[in-house]
């Protein structure tokens, strides 16, 4: 443990919360960057630069993982981590080089926490988005339009205020959430675009005092040839180093993804609730036992981990929303939970995506016979026929069927001929456009 490190984890947080290893990744592929620039411009020796780079790509490795032991909640600027890594960088460095690499003046060249941590935690998030969430998303977007194309004309009762409604079928409803993680995604690319702005060369206030006057050009052209994200120097390095806004847009969109998750989630629940006293419309195997007392019981276990997910993902969004107002001046003061917060609910937005792909939507059939036999008991169907019978007539209809007479049943009662009784309940036309009553005649 180095000399900074060993006083700092005296005065920070110890809650036990680490950085994400992807921020570690973050981290170590900018020290990289920042060394080889350095030797490129002539500033530092071959020797000492390799040996940084290398322990540099050590520790993106996740090698050194268990010397990366400062808390998220610490000084708002990171510093503990900048200096965690660099003084890991620097001994390792040493080991390598033979020679003495200093933490501050070799690994931490041309570079203050106040640039490298704004850099880090975008780079990060910017990884998690594009090598997790948008392949996530596309694929579940995918899944979701394989049930909707299927399942086009399975006929289902529609429900508002959890209430009868007029029918739907299952593919308009899962078209529905098609429709919405498809204009998610667009959000998150766009959101994206900003993060992808950095820092790196700002130094301590965004001026880029104590670098080469190339190095930030250069050094960010390292960065995104190195890890394959797209990074460019910010337009504004002084507004990437106050502001953490353009990571909050990021977190807003992927939160938008946690709510239709949710949704989507909960109605799968309610539609699987049952087997013999529940809505009980679609089938979803299980692999695992939902109880530990009822035998036989299964119960909608990734749904509901789902759910979990996208609650806790909202609540990132709003931890790094709080976070976002902290600072004053030249420098943001919520970086460390920044960082956590947004690459935390990416990748956890992805796993829940993927799990709910893969176990549910993939997996999810309806019950076609029941669906049917609720779309017909739908006391919105008097909706149709008021206009043929009138109020009255269409109130004695209400009434019978709550006393449990089928709506064939109780529209013969009022008079209506077979014929007319089956062009009004023609569920397939029921669910497009049209106004069914003009076929039969409308009460005069």
């Amino acid at each position: 443990m180095g000399k900074y490190v060993e006083r700092a984890v005296r005065v920070f947080l110890n809650t036990g919360t680490r950085f994400p290893g992807r921020i570690v990744w973050a981290i170590g592929m900018v020290k990289y960057s920042a060394a080889r620039a350095n030797m490129e411009l002539g500033l530092l020796d071959e020797k000492r630069a390799k040996a940084i780079m290398q322990a540099a790509l050590e520790v993106a490795e996740g090698k050194h993982r268990d010397r990366i032991v400062v808390d998220v909640f610490q000084t708002g600027s990171g510093t503990g981590l900048n200096m965690n890594v660099n003084e890991v960088i620097a001994e390792r460095a040493s080991e390598i080089a033979g020679v003495e690499v200093h933490p501050n003046d070799h690994v931490n060249m041309g570079q203050s926490s106040n640039d490298v941590i704004p850099t880090t935690i975008r780079l990060a998030a910017a990884s998690a988005v594009i090598n997790e969430l948008v392949p996530a998303l596309e694929a579940f977007i995918s899944s979701l339009g394989i049930v909707e194309e299927r399942y086009a004309n399975v006929v289902k009762p529609g429900r508002t205020h959890l209430r009868d409604a007029l029918p739907v079928t299952f593919g308009q409803e899962m078209g529905a959430f098609r429709d919405a993680f498809s204009k998610d995604l667009s959000m998150v690319r766009s959101a994206l675009e900003a993060v992808l702005e950095v820092p790196l060369g700002g130094t301590a206030v965004g001026t880029g005092l104590n670098a080469h006057p190339e190095y930030p050009r250069r050094a960010v052209a390292i960065l995104a040839e190195k890890t394959g994200i797209p990074v460019k120097p910010a337009a504004s390095r002084f507004r990437a180093m106050r502001l953490v806004t353009d990571i909050a847009m990021l977190t807003a969109a992927v939160r938008a993804v946690a709510i239709d998750l949710w949704r989507l989630s909960q109605d799968l629940r309610l539609m699987y609730s049952g087997p013999f006293t529940g809505i009980a419309e679609v089938e979803i195997p299980q692999e695992v036992p939902g109880s530990s007392m009822m035998p036989g019981k299964v119960n909608p276990v990734t749904l509901e981990a789902a759910m979990q997910a996208a609650s806790y993902a909202i609540a990132l969004d709003s931890s790094l929303v709080q976070a976002s107002l902290l600072g004053e001046f030249e420098l943001s003061m919520g970086l460390p939970l920044a960082g956590y917060a947004a690459v935390r609910q990416v990748e956890i937005v992805a796993e829940a995506l993927r799990k709910t792909a893969s176990l549910v939507i993939e997996r999810v059939e309806p019950r076609v016979e029941r669906m049917r036999e609720l779309a017909e008991r739908s006391q919105a169907l008097i909706t149709l026929v008021a206009p043929i019978i009138g109020y009255e007539k269409a109130a004695e209809v209400s009434r019978m069927l709550y006393e449990g007479k089928s709506i064939r049943e109780a529209l013969k009662a009022v008079g209506l001929s077979d014929d007319a009784i089956e062009k009004l309940l023609d569920l397939e036309k029921l669910v497009k456009p049209g106004i069914p009553s003009l076929e039969v005649g409308r009460k005069g």
